[in-house]
C-alpha cells in the first residue's frame, strides 16, 4: 500500500509544512524528506519515524537530526492519504496540546471546505 502525502494550505494559501522546512538546515530538510518518503512507499514505518498520538485521530512524522528532534503533524482523509500540516522542533517529551490543536482546526477547516466542494 503506497501513502500520499499532501502538504495543507490555508485560506489565503499558506503552506506552513513548506515555511517549516524551508528554515531547516538543508541536512537536517534532506532527513525530513528522506522519512516523508518512507512513510510514502513503507506497508509498515516504523513507529520512531510515523505514529498515531494517544487519545486522537492526529498522526506525527517523527525526524531525529543530531540531538534535536522534529515533527510534522498532520491527519488521514482516507486509508491512503496523509494531510501534513505544520511543523516544529519538539522540546519537551510530550508533544504541546496547542500543536495538536492547530492540526485540529486544519483538519475541521479542509474536511469542511471539502463537503462544500461536493
Amino acid at each position: 500500500m503506497q501513502r500520499k502525502i499532501v502538504f495543507y494550505k490555508t485560506d489565503s494559501n499558506r503552506c506552513q509544512v513548506k515555511e517549516f522546512l524551508d528554515k531547516l538546515p538543508s541536512k537536517v530538510a534532506q532527513k525530513v524528506v528522506w522519512v516523508l518518503k518512507l512513510i510514502e512507499d513503507l506497508d509498515r514505518v516504523p513507529s520512531s519515524y510515523f505514529k498515531k498520538l494517544e487519545g486522537t485521530d492526529i498522526w506525527e512524522c517523527r525526524i531525529k537530526f543530531a540531538s534535536n528532534t522534529y515533527r510534522i503533524l498532520g491527519f488521514f482523509t482516507n486509508e491512503n492519504t496523509i494531510i501534513l500540516t505544520h511543523g516544529f522542533m519538539k522540546k519537551t517529551e510530550k508533544i504541546p496540546q496547542r500543536e495538536i490543536e492547530i492540526t485540529q482546526i486544519c483538519k475541521k477547516n479542509y474536511l469542511s471546505k471539502r463537503r462544500e466542494e461536493q
